[in-house]
């Protein structure tokens, strides 16, 4: 079965020149939690994407691939 990339984390922290330690630091997640959701390999409960959202002051459809 094909995995499908569901979100876009990766890619909103490099436009934002953001680090996956910066945004561990300031949601207070271990750094290989936020690895696994932007490499996909995981994916942030609802309540985290609005977290991730707010830091890096985007709307949480730009996390979401549709």
């Amino acid at each position: 079965m094909e995995t499908k990339d569901l979100n876009r984390l990766k890619v909103v922290l490099a436009e934002k020149k953001r680090t996956n330690k910066w945004l561990a630091e300031q949601l207070g997640k271990d750094p290989a939690t936020i690895s696994k959701w932007c490499t996909n390999n995981a994916q942030p409960s609802v309540e985290n994407l609005i977290d991730i959202a707010r830091c890096l002051e985007v709307n949480v459809n730009e996390l979401l691939r549709v």
